[in-house]
């Protein structure tokens, strides 16, 4: 029977081991849902895996994609169903991780991201709106017509941002609350661990400082020197659109380092909303990793 394994959750709540140790007990290979993985180039920022952490498990849709260009859902959607067949089709087990809702749901059902048709006309009114006021203030006119969209959507999460928009817009209608006509494409057991908040929180504040000390700023700068415009989407990631501010306007390191703590932390909690909603998820309480490991292949063969 084709079934998934989903490790999804949180920013730093230990997906990616949790992922590869499957991974090895199942004969599976991982398959990346993560917004900003795809993107060559932007490795410390994302905590994107190395060759060591992946201990030879292949992974899939990670480097996909020129950091200049811009990556749809639609686009992840497709790379990555097309990885997961590949996957069944060698009679191994596919091992979605990430922390991006929408690619999760773009793997596992099928639905349409709101029925309005596209409209260039307002999508070029939400660009100009973007270039002269910024990310925040798209967010804040979603969040005032339909809070409960912008609940789920991070501010730099401009596409889904102006798309829920857009289909308020021209429908009058909230995209929250039309029906999708989610189905499930595959049978799937999903695991979350799930960390006490004050200590998912010291993880990801201890996460960013390794970060800093591996060199985030110079990533950022490399970026920057090879033409990648601060504007595009990958820089809009937790972390590089706050060192691109840093590095136009200066300051010192410690603020740059509290304020991605701090985003990071609210992205956290913007995650958590989103996978209350993941139907059928399992939350697991921490433990170490190798008591962890049986515990979710014990549920993936009971299930």
């Amino acid at each position: 029977m084709k079934k998934l394994l989903v490790i999804c959750g949180p920013t730093a709540s230990g997906k990616t081991a949790l992922a590869v140790a499957c991974a090895k007990a199942l004969g599976g290979e991982v398959v990346s849902a993560d917004a900003f993985l795809v993107y060559r180039g932007l490795d410390i920022g994302t905590a994107k895996p190395t060759e060591e952490e992946r201990e030879g498990i292949p992974h899939h849709l990670i480097d996909v994609a020129d950091p200049q260009e811009s990556f749809s859902v639609s686009e992840y959607g497709s790379l990555a169903l097309a990885a997961v067949e590949h996957i069944f089709g060698r009679g191994k087990v596919p091992v979605l991780c990430g922390g991006t809702g929408f690619y999760l749901n773009a793997v596992l059902f099928s639905h349409a991201y709101g029925n309005a048709p596209a409209q260039p006309e307002l999508r070029e009114k939400y660009r100009e709106i973007l270039e002269r006021e910024g990310t925040l203030s798209l967010h804040e006119r979603l969040a005032a017509v339909d809070p409960e969209s912008a609940a789920l959507l991070h501010p730099n999460d401009v596409k889904r941002v102006v798309r829920a928009l857009e289909i308020y817009e021209t429908t009058g209608k909230k995209k929250s609350e039309q029906n999708d006509g989610v189905t499930p494409r595959f049978p799937y057991t999903a695991v979350s661990v799930d960390y006490p908040r004050d200590e998912l929180y010291a993880r990801i504040d201890a996460r960013v400082d390794a970060m800093m000390e591996r060199g985030l700023v110079e990533e950022v700068k490399g970026l920057l020197a090879r033409g990648v415009p601060a504007s595009a989407q990958s820089m809009q990631a937790i972390g590089y659109k706050e060192t691109v501010e840093f590095l136009k306007n200066g300051g010192n390191l410690s603020t740059l380092s509290d304020i991605i703590q701090k985003n990071t932390r609210n992205y956290a909690k913007r995650q958590l909303t989103f996978f209350k909603r993941t139907r059928g998820l399992i939350r697991l309480e921490p433990k170490p990793l190798g008591a962890l490991c049986e515990e979710v292949l014990s549920r993936y063969e009971q299930q």
